[in-house]
This record gives structure tokens, C-alpha cells and sequence, in this order.
């Protein structure tokens, strides 16, 4: 009797703690305003929690190691944003004037393309899908330049919530541990605890890792750009260092825009164009035969086919984001699935 009742008292605290964790990640899910930075935040916590107990083995407190840390981050990061914000801004102000230039190049193309037919074969190419697709074009673009202030006031917002939230997460880690294993039953306590520990350290760095990739395929870029005294430079380094992040398409992302700007300004055949589509081959090849191999593919521990399949259900379900994330999300699932059947096999067959 007393058996029956701790198998059952197990099984209810088992089911409540499976609740709390789909409640939880439901609300999270249900409120991409709070989610997303709040995820930003927790990824950038697990980053600085060493660096915050060097610093208190130093003897400083928890509080003033965080602070600190804050502030050399405020200066190394907040002062070239700074400088970078007008140029991006300006850059992405004159970006409007591309639009017509590109509509008359499509224009000017096809009436080339068409009258070369007609002479060549007497047919004449209609013309209604050519301004069905400017229409398109004058749509999204106008619909782009409208999101604008509404991208910008969530980036100003990001920029208070995301140290906020980190701030709390770094500082009270111990106790919010503390409260999730509360709830974790005894049975699996052990394996939820490691879960936990090998899913922050791979998660902390993967993104970490993401990040100086980005930093060292924008730079890349960004500076043989402005060695080519090509307009927009900044910008479309920035643009390929963060289109970057998003696995297997994010280089044809980044490169897409450069190829736009180029062909209206130079044309299809100049060597700019040849300079530009060499730049980015290099970029691309230091990234996919260096820093990728030594930075992320030994991080997540997956077999290239399961992280294409990955990308591609990401994708589906939830777009960019959903690529960006997908590889850790599967990491973390396979770490869970490897705990339970060690659980259930390894540990039952000994």
C-alpha cells in the first residue's frame, strides 16, 4: 500500500512538473513581445555568467561584478553603435532612391530582351508580367519603408528589456535553479540537473560562437567594400554579418543585396560587379573551411544531415527565426532523448 501510494505520488508530481515546463514555454511562445528579448537576454547570460565568477573570485559582489561587466560592455559596444547608427541610418534613407533606379533597369532589360525576340523571331513578348512584378516590387517596398519606425522602436526597446532582463537572470540564477528543480521529482532530478548544465554551457557556445562568426564574415565584407569604394559599404557588411547567423541561406541573403546595389550602379558585366561576387566567395570560404569547422559543428555534436532537416522544419514553422534556432533546439532535443534512453536501456541492462 505504502509502494502503491509513492508510485502514485511520483507519477502527480512527474505530470505536474511535464505542466509547469508546457505552461511555461506556451506563455513564452503565445508572447513574442517579452520572448524574444527575453530569450536575447538569457543567451546573453549565459555568455557573461563566467566572466561574472572570475570576477567574484576576485571577492566582488555578484551585484557590483554585473555592474561592472555592464559598463565595459556600455563602452565597448555602446560607443560604436554610436557611431555606426547615423551611418546605417543615413545609408538606409538613401536606399529609397534605389527602388526607382532598379524599376527602370528591369524596365530597360526587358525592353532589350523583348525587342531582340521580336527581331529574331517576329514574336512579341507581352509585358504584363514585367509590370506585375513592379507593382510587387512597389508594394513590398512600400510596405518595408512603413515597418521601419515600428522595427526601430522595437530595437529601442530591446535595448532597455534585453540588459534588464539579463541583469535579474545573471543575478538570481542560483534561485530561479533553485525553484525549477524544486518542482523536478526525485526520479529524474539527477538527469534534469545534467540536462540542464551540458544545455546552457552548448546553447551559451553556439550563439557565442554565431556571434564572432558574424563579426569576422562582416568584417570581412565591410572592408573590402570600402577598399572597392563601393556605396553602401557599411551597411551591406552589416547586412551579410547578420544575415549570416541563418544557416546554409543566410550568405546567398547577405550577398542578394549586394548584387542589386552593384548592378545599378556599375552594371551586370563590370569588374566591380566580378570584384564583389569574389569578395564574397572568399568571406563565405574562410567562414564554411575555418571558423565554422572549429567554432560551431563541434559545438552542437550533429550529423549534417539532421542539421539540414532542421533548418528546413524551422523554416516552415517559424521563418528566419525558426532557422536561426533550430539547430540548438535540436541539440537540446537530442541531449534529452540520449538522457532518457540511457535511462530506460543503459541504466535497466546493467
Amino acid at each position: 500500500m505504502i509502494l502503491s501510494d509513492r508510485k502514485n505520488i511520483t507519477k502527480i508530481q512527474l505530470i505536474f512538473f511535464i505542466s509547469i515546463i508546457i505552461l511555461f514555454c506556451s506563455f513564452i511562445l503565445a508572447l513574442p513581445r517579452i520572448s524574444i528579448p527575453l530569450s536575447l537576454a538569457y543567451i546573453l547570460s549565459l555568455a557573461l555568467t563566467p566572466i561574472v565568477s572570475s570576477l567574484m573570485a576576485l571577492r566582488l559582489s555578484k551585484s557590483l561584478s554585473i555592474a561592472l561587466i555592464f559598463i565595459i560592455l556600455t563602452i565597448l559596444i555602446g560607443w560604436p553603435l554610436a557611431k555606426m547608427i547615423p551611418i546605417l541610418s543615413n545609408e538606409s534613407q538613401n536606399l529609397q532612391n534605389i527602388i526607382p533606379k532598379l524599376e527602370h533597369y528591369i524596365i530597360q532589360q526587358f525592353q532589350e530582351i523583348r525587342l531582340f525576340v521580336k527581331t529574331k523571331t517576329g514574336h512579341e513578348i507581352g509585358d504584363a508580367y514585367v509590370y506585375q512584378l513592379l507593382e510587387e516590387l512597389q508594394n513590398w517596398s512600400s510596405s518595408l519603408f512603413l515597418k521601419i519606425p515600428n522595427i526601430l522602436a522595437n530595437l529601442i526597446e530591446w535595448l532597455f528589456l534585453i540588459p534588464f532582463f539579463t541583469f535579474f537572470i545573471i543575478r538570481d540564477s542560483d534561485s530561479f535553479k533553485k525553484t525549477l528543480l524544486s518542482f523536478t521529482p526525485n526520479m529524474i532530478f539527477e538527469r534534469c540537473y545534467y540536462v540542464m548544465y551540458v544545455f546552457n554551457r552548448q546553447l551559451g557556445n553556439y550563439f557565442f560562437a554565431k556571434f564572432v562568426e558574424a563579426i569576422i564574415v562582416g568584417g570581412i565584407i565591410t572592408f573590402g567594400l570600402l577598399l572597392l569604394d563601393v556605396k553602401y559599404a557599411i551597411l551591406l557588411g552589416f547586412t551579410a554579418g547578420l544575415t549570416n547567423i541563418v544557416p546554409y541561406v543566410g550568405p546567398f541573403l547577405g550577398l542578394l543585396p549586394a548584387i542589386v546595389l552593384v548592378m545599378l550602379e556599375y552594371g551586370m558585366t563590370s569588374p566591380t560587379m566580378g570584384a564583389i561576387l569574389i569578395l564574397y566567395l572568399v568571406a563565405n570560404a574562410v567562414d564554411a573551411f575555418f571558423v565554422f569547422p572549429f567554432l560551431v559543428s563541434k559545438i552542437v555534436n550533429l550529423h549534417p544531415m539532421i542539421v539540414a532537416v532542421s533548418v528546413i522544419i524551422g523554416s516552415h514553422y517559424m521563418g528566419i527565426t525558426g532557422m536561426v534556432i533550430s539547430i540548438p533546439v535540436v541539440a537540446a532535443v537530442k541531449l534529452i532523448i540520449t538522457e532518457i534512453y540511457n535511462e530506460i536501456y543503459t541504466e535497466r541492462s546493467k
